[in-house]
């Protein structure tokens, strides 16, 4: 199913990358504007789960041999993934096989994405305050 999904958003008709997302029309550039967001949300995404995975290195090695906060995360966040993925295919699937399926699936992986990085910002701050 992930393949079919990654075909359907990769063969997605290209769009000029000069697009003006405030004012985007057609479903060509509506569904360019979500990948973007989608981008721009994940690059985030990385620079917090980073942040994040420092915080519990930092954890680890103050609870001593053994702790393995750094693993939870870890996992927690393959498990996230995962997660995300599933339910963004599954929103998307009202619209399967029609041109607006890859931007709700887009749009989705966005929010969705954007709710983790406060998530992961929020146990960074907990292991600060620590």
């Amino acid at each position: 199913m992930k393949m079919m999904m990654l075909l359907v958003l990769m063969t997605g008709p290209a769009v000029a990358q000069d697009v003006d997302c405030s004012v985007a029309e057609t479903q060509n550039e509506m569904t360019f504007c979500a990948e973007q967001e989608w981008m721009a949300a994940d690059a985030e995404l990385n620079d917090a789960y980073k942040a994040a995975m420092a915080v519990m290195r930092q954890v680890d090695d103050s609870l001593g041999e053994g702790k393995n906060a750094e693993g939870y995360l870890r996992q927690a966040q393959r498990d996230w993934v995962a997660f995300r993925d599933n339910a963004c295919a599954a929103e998307g699937y009202p619209m399967h096989g029609g041109s607006a399926e890859p931007m709700i699936i887009y749009s989705c992986r966005a929010r969705l994405t954007q709710e983790r990085v406060m998530g992961l910002y929020y146990i960074t701050e907990l292991g600060e305050e620590g």
